[in-house]
């Protein structure tokens, strides 16, 4: 347990968020099944990403950990054998807490002429895998849950010859859409993924700088589209790995919450798949600036942000739903935070995924955001918040998701009284430095 009390003082200076988690995981997974050296910079060495790195590993990847000699920055070397190059696991693949290593893992293993088995920890093996189960069967690979509940352990079949294939994904899903994708890259013809909104593309942009030949389109109603065409070499390279975005989000939350805070997070992902929080926060009036802008490749940018007191425009609300909730998923905690503060009724509709997260975060977000007085009522897909109300400190119950911890650990800065975090240990999914970082600007 750790508490946190009521910051005393204004947020100022600058901090720099850990780097991307979807991107540390895509950098490893792509090194692998490139030919030769990659070479990653900024890489998460969080627990999720770990299970990357511990999976390969047992397939034959030569992976080393070392800091350059000129600044002491750490360095993630990865010594790729190409798409056919992996070796059959002496056991069974152990993906910890990660969703993206479970489901991206399963569509690579899906290639490979080796059987495999794949499980994760309690929470993974209650998370659905059946909507990438389909998918891959209809490609010709054999997956299969080994309890017959649509969940890991997932036992993989070798030596499936796979088919391209034109999928319609009922959700905007980018772990979805990557695990297909991931196969394609072993089948035969062309393999497109189709998506209500387009969900985060750090594959297809990774992918492409890898060699792959790949492409996003989106229609003129806003469904996406992403086409693979196998046969394409991937080539070893560096990645730098921007700051994550989610990450980021507490501290644009602890800056704009606190009164006369003034906070610089450097070098933040803002791609725009990822940054719909940015949108609705500016949306809600917040006063955030994007500086020096670096559009090269995956964008990203210092994100300078002072204490604002936000409202929802003219009409007094703000509505989170639709082709917004794939760009802001993992921020709606946080976002339910700030509206509870905000001089505003914020409604999110269109996220009944945030049910099957490390928690069902509709459900925690709703039990402890009332614990600390705020005025929150679920539904079905979301929750209806109306702000004006001034928090006040009280016992957090995590339920082991570290999207929860986080993000109260923040509301106990703005709230009276002392605010308790039942597991602190959690953040180590994704953030492990988290509170070291919250207690330095506060």
């Amino acid at each position: 347990m750790i508490t946190i009390e009521p910051a005393r003082h204004p947020l100022t200076g600058s901090i720099q968020v850990p780097g991307d988690k979807s991107i540390s995981h895509r950098s490893i997974m792509f090194g692998a099944l490139a030919e030769g050296r990659t070479e990653i910079t900024g890489f998460l060495s969080s627990a999720d990403c770990l299970s990357t790195i511990d999976c390969f590993r047992a397939m034959g990847i030569r992976i080393e950990q070392s800091t350059r000699p000129f600044d002491g920055e750490p360095v993630i070397t990865v010594r790729g054998k190409g798409l056919h190059g992996l070796t059959e696991p002496e056991s069974t693949l152990y993906t910890g807490n990660s969703g993206t290593t479970t489901r991206l893992m399963t569509g690579i293993l899906a290639g490979q002429p080796f059987d495999s088995r794949i499980t994760g920890d309690a929470s993974i093996e209650t998370r659905p895998m059946a909507r990438i189960i389909t998918p891959l069967t209809q490609m010709g690979a054999e997956v299969v849950s080994v309890r017959g509940n649509g969940c890991t352990p997932l036992a993989v079949k070798g030596g499936k010859k796979l088919h391209g294939i034109s999928y319609h994904s009922p959700i905007a899903s980018a772990q979805v859409k990557s695990c297909i994708l991931l196969a394609g890259l072993y089948a035969d013809q062309d393999t497109v993924v189709y998506e209500p909104a387009l969900s985060r593309n750090h594959t297809e942009l990774m992918l492409r700088s890898f060699g792959a030949d790949i492409r996003n389109e989106t229609d003129v109603y806003g469904a996406a589209s992403a086409i693979l065409h196998p046969g394409a070499t991937l080539q070893g390279m560096k990645v730098d790995v921007p700051g994550d975005i989610s990450s980021a989000a507490y501290f644009i939350a602890a800056a704009l919450m606190v009164p006369d805070s003034a906070l610089t997070i450097r070098n933040v992902g803002i791609n725009p798949t990822r940054a719909g929080i940015l949108a609705v926060l500016q949306q809600m009036g917040a006063e955030i600036e994007l500086q020096n802008v670096d559009d090269t490749s995956d964008p990203r940018a210092d994100l300078f942000v002072r204490h604002t007191r936000l409202g929802g425009g003219n009409q007094g609300r703000v509505e989170i739903s639709g082709r917004m909730i794939p760009t802001l998923i993992d921020e709606l905690p946080m976002l339910a935070v700030l509206g509870a503060v905000s001089d505003c009724e914020m409604i999110v509709r269109d996220a009944a995924e945030l049910k099957v997260k490390e928690s069902d975060r509709i459900a925690v977000v709703c039990e402890n955001l009332r614990a600390m007085g705020g005025d929150i009522t679920p539904t079905e897909d979301g929750f209806v918040i109306r702000g004006g109300r001034a928090l006040h400190g009280a016992n957090i119950r995590t339920h082991g998701d570290h999207r929860i911890a986080m993000s109260f650990a923040v509301a106990g800065l703005a709230a009276q009284g002392t605010t308790c975090i039942d597991d602190e240990t959690c953040v180590s999914i994704s953030y492990p430095e988290f509170f070291r970082s919250l207690m330095q600007i506060s």
